[in-house]
């Protein structure tokens, strides 16, 4: 699989489409070849191995800046639409689907309601969208995974007892919510101190980050809380201080480790949707099901979910100029303000965490079969496959057709930015030598070499004059370079994507000195 993963990954960079469209795809032709063995994940630990390091490593990727200046409209996503979308999809399947009570639809609407982060990226990456966009669509997935989940297990609940208690799914709400949130701070302020207290390698921090998430999604789950929110939550406060646990060559090295280690993971997942497909058929043809019934029922969902979205998101942009006026762009830009909602309910593909769910769902219940779950698996397989394809296919079209970004995303003014920053650390750095070291080091070859490194900003390409004074002075002025850089990141017109490019920059410079 990881194989065929990497094989169709250069197929799809080649054609200039997202992978996970190929992934599904090929994993759905590959299912058909005669004599292969069936690919079969325990529902009861789906969620437990892909969730965790998937959430983890979108809490240290996403920027929290963005997340504060955004709040409003991810939350917004993330809970209301994502609420809102089960909610239509539960009453569309009790009304039209036969045997589908109102738990089993708002169980069908959890699984199917939240986008997925990882098709939105790998789609959008051969389009120029700005930041802001960019933040909106992965804080709101970051989160929305949580909310659909609660609403997943509250209808799990409904279904297997029968009723549905306001009274204690607030309660347990209120806790899932609080509880999770809390206890993924508490131990990742715990993994913090232990990172800091062993002050471990570059191989056993990066190892000790892989269980990390685990132990907060298991912590959580058996306190009855929320494991995603736990994820999350300590996910990104582990982010904020990474800089003061992790040295320079844990960063590095981790930063590898967690881009190839997703990426198999999400690749597997993609692939499992395709893969799983005929054996799903298989399930709802012995439930007396028409596949062409299945099929419609499943078009229909997706059309649900698309409208459901693109109306959430008119809603939201009705509401802030109701209610945040200032907030809207000025009249020039018209076409533009009524065009965006349709494009954010466009960005709706579909994706790991709906498989997850999906499989999650037990197979038996009180003993019995699980009521409807070969065809809640199969809209679910359709939805994905649907909303990947169609939408995945045509968003970048749709972007480069309407000219919706023209003028906002502007590649000079990054480089003029990046090339601010770097003037700006190169001053720094100078006026902290001229005033910390000017009088004490004249006359030493090596202070004198450093001072002309950052005048000129040349490397030498002789290092024997890289004495241990001159390395320490250097890891100052280093560990000073990303002090500047953490405090200019206080500004909100700064893209913190380029903030840690430069850091990262820094921790490769220092990795560079250390081996002369």
């Amino acid at each position: 699989m990881v194989a065929a993963i990497v094989l169709l990954t250069i197929l799809a960079n080649k054609l200039r489409i997202a992978y996970p469209i190929l992934l599904v795809v090929a994993g759905l032709l590959i299912s058909f070849v005669p004599g292969l063995p069936m690919v079969r994940v325990d529902p009861d630990l789906i969620f437990f191995i892909f969730l965790p390091p998937l959430l983890f490593e979108a809490a240290w990727s996403i920027s929290f800046k963005e997340m504060k200046k955004w709040w409003r409209i991810i939350g917004s996503f993330a809970f209301l639409v994502v609420f809102f979308t089960a909610l239509s999809v539960a009453i569309f399947a009790n009304h039209f689907i036969p045997g589908f009570t109102i738990g089993l639809g708002f169980l069908l609407g959890g699984i199917v309601s939240p986008p997925d982060a990882v098709s939105t990226g790998a789609i959008t990456k051969f389009v120029k969208i700005p930041k802001s966009t960019s933040a909106i669509l992965e804080g709101e997935s970051l989160l929305n995974d949580a909310s659909s989940l609660i609403i997943f297990r509250f209808a799990l609940i409904a279904v297997g007892t029968g009723q549905f208690i306001w009274q204690e799914a607030a309660t347990s709400f209120v806790w899932m919510v609080i509880g999770g949130a809390g206890i993924g701070l508490v131990l990742g302020w715990l993994f913090v101190q232990i990172h800091k207290l062993l002050d471990t390698e570059p191989a056993s921090d990066v190892a000790l980050t892989l269980i990390e998430p685990y132990f907060m999604y298991l912590a959580a789950e058996l306190l009855h809380s929320s494991g995603v929110l736990a994820v999350v939550a300590g996910g990104l406060y582990m982010s904020s201080k990474r800089l003061i646990f992790l040295n320079s060559a844990s960063r590095i090295k981790g930063y590898s480790v967690w881009e190839s280690f997703v990426f198999i993971l999400n690749g597997i997942v993609f692939l499992l949707i395709g893969l799983e497909l005929p054996e799903i058929v298989d399930g709802i043809r012995s439930e007396g099901v028409q596949v062409r019934t299945a099929v419609g029922y499943s078009i229909l969902v997706t059309a649900v979910l698309i409208l459901a979205r693109i109306i959430s998101a008119y809603a939201a942009l009705v509401a802030t100029i109701i209610f945040r006026p200032s907030v809207i762009p000025n009249a020039s830009s018209r076409r533009r303000r009524y065009l965006m909602p349709l494009l954010l309910g466009w960005t709706g593909m579909r994706g790991v965490v709906s498989l997850a769910a999906a499989l999650a769902i037990p197979v038996t219940l009180n003993g019995e079969a699980f009521p409807h779950r070969n065809l809640i698996l199969f809209i679910t397989f359709i939805v994905i496959l649907l909303t990947l394809v169609i939408q995945g296919l045509t968003l970048p079209v749709l972007i480069q057709r309407t000219g919706l970004f023209g003028g906002i995303y502007n590649e000079e003014d990054e480089l003029e930015t990046r090339r601010k920053i770097k003037h700006g650390l190169r001053h720094h750095i100078y006026d902290k030598l001229k005033f910390k070291y000017d009088n004490g080091l004249n006359g030493n070859p090596g202070f004198e070499r450093i001072m002309k490194h950052w005048e000129e900003k040349i490397n030498a390409n002789d290092d024997s004059w890289m004495s241990n004074e001159s390395k320490e002075i250097f890891y100052e002025l280093l560990e000073n370079q990303r002090e500047y850089l953490t405090e200019l990141n206080q500004d909100p017109k700064i893209d913190e994507e380029i903030i840690r490019q430069q850091l990262y920059q820094i921790d490769l410079e220092e990795e560079r000195i250390k081996s002369i």
